[in-house]
């Protein structure tokens, strides 16, 4: 991919999230079918960090598209270090909101992250969410899969967490099959699990009560999202 069109893709990226601006009471915590999802993504989170046995506070982390800091948060409250956290987004707006809401240690970078001068073997996990999914150029998700390979330490793991099928709604995404994140890393060794009840069934049903995002999260066809731990050869 040439430097115009590596260019042309993030101001594209940048143009979509302009466009869900408009939509921000899908995303907002006072949702019950948003705390619930996210309530989903913690345990699950969780449950991977004690089955690898990760320390988090020797853990040294970096998030690709942090937004406005959310995700590094909830990784400070499971006992990551501010100083051994890393974040890089796209977008200047939530770059300046995840600078106020962040302890100041904790490095930021504005701008591509293709961009970013990350030194190779630097981090313990590279961690994405809802990343790629916007990504419509296949050979920028490419390049910046392997730029977050390089980024990540021998023994490391990829951390996944992005929607697995289209939404015919949203022209503006796109989803990414289990198929294709082999793909982008072809070395790794892909742990991947079906997580997150279909947003747009999950809202009307927590408007009901929010238990039901439980119930009908049994039913692992409903499930939208691939949560995956992709490790990195020692």
């Amino acid at each position: 991919m040439s430097g115009m069109q590596q260019h042309d893709e993030t101001a594209a990226v940048a143009e979509r999230y302009a466009r869900r601006q408009g939509n921000v009471p899908d995303y907002s915590m006072l949702a019950a079918d948003v705390w619930s999802r996210k309530q989903e993504l913690e345990r699950a989170l969780i449950a991977g960090l004690n089955r690898r046995a990760i320390d988090p506070a020797a853990t040294r982390l970096l998030e690709v598209g942090c937004g406005s800091g959310g995700n590094l948060l909830d990784l400070l409250r499971l006992g990551f270090l501010p100083e051994h956290l890393a974040g890089a987004e796209l977008l200047p707006e939530r770059v300046a909101e995840a600078r106020s809401r962040l302890p100041e240690v904790l490095q930021l970078i504005a701008g591509d992250a293709l961009a970013a001068d990350f030194a190779p073997a630097s981090f313990d996990i590279v961690y994405q969410s809802t990343v790629f999914t916007s990504l419509l150029d296949d050979d920028f998700q490419l390049r910046l899969a392997e730029a977050m390979w390089n980024w990540l330490k021998p023994g490391g793991t990829i951390l996944w967490y992005d929607f697995a099928f289209d939404n015919p709604r949203n022209p503006d995404v796109r989803g990414v099959p289990l198929a294709r994140i082999r793909q982008l890393f072809p070395h790794g060794q892909i742990d991947s699990r079906r997580i997150t009840l279909a947003p747009p069934l999950a809202r009307p049903l927590c408007r009901l009560h929010p238990s039901l995002y439980t119930l009908f999260n049994l039913v692992p066809l409903l499930r939208t999202h691939r949560l995956c731990w992709i490790g990195k050869p020692a």
